[in-house]
């Protein structure tokens, strides 16, 4: 006697798949590799990332404060600081575009001090500023006098940052894994 069912079974195997099936099948593999991948980018960001992370501008009240910032750092990490004053043309639009940055790059300690808070007021005059100075490891990067006169009359966090990096100060911005893409990417737990 032979059970229909098992006769079926090598049929079954050696069949053909359809088209419709093979792109269904294909498609199953995309996703899972997909999110197999953003996983393991994942896990190597998460191994590779080291040293402290920051998420805001630092508001500096002192120049104990200023010189504690720069020579407390981590050894890798850079240390931008802007040196502003309220009612000099383009310290508050510089103020929001560090506040842009300061979210997008958190490896980088952002911060702002006014000159009068600095000890050294009188050597910074409304033509010079806003300033911006770069540190890391204790050295000066940059010091980059008025600002405003290296940028257009409107500026925002995208040219602060494209001149940033025309001096090799920023590298690429912090890993964002994988985005999911517009069609409902894969979702990562």
């Amino acid at each position: 006697m032979s059970n229909p069912q098992s006769d079926d079974i090598p049929d079954r195997l050696n069949r053909k798949m359809s088209v419709q099936e093979y792109e269904m099948i294909a498609e199953e593999d995309e996703k899972c590799l997909r999110k197999n991948q953003q996983q393991c980018m994942k896990e190597m960001h998460k191994r590779l990332s080291f040293g402290p992370k920051f998420d805001s501008v630092v508001e500096l009240d002192s120049a104990e404060a200023f010189l504690e910032v720069i020579e407390k750092a981590h050894r890798l990490t850079l240390v931008i600081i802007l040196i502003y004053e309220d009612g000099v043309k383009g310290c508050e639009a510089l103020n929001s575009c560090l506040d842009c940055l300061a979210t997008e790059y958190t490896s980088i300690k952002f911060c702002h001090i006014q000159t009068a808070a600095t000890g050294a007021g009188e050597r910074f005059s409304d033509n010079v500023l806003p300033t911006i100075l770069v540190y890391k490891a204790g050295k000066l990067l940059g010091n980059f006098l008025s600002m405003t006169q290296h940028l257009s009359e409107e500026f925002f966090a995208t040219d602060i940052e494209a001149f940033l990096r025309e001096y090799g100060l920023l590298l690429e911005k912090e890993f964002a894994a994988c985005p999911d893409e517009e069609d409902g990417g894969v979702e990562v737990e």
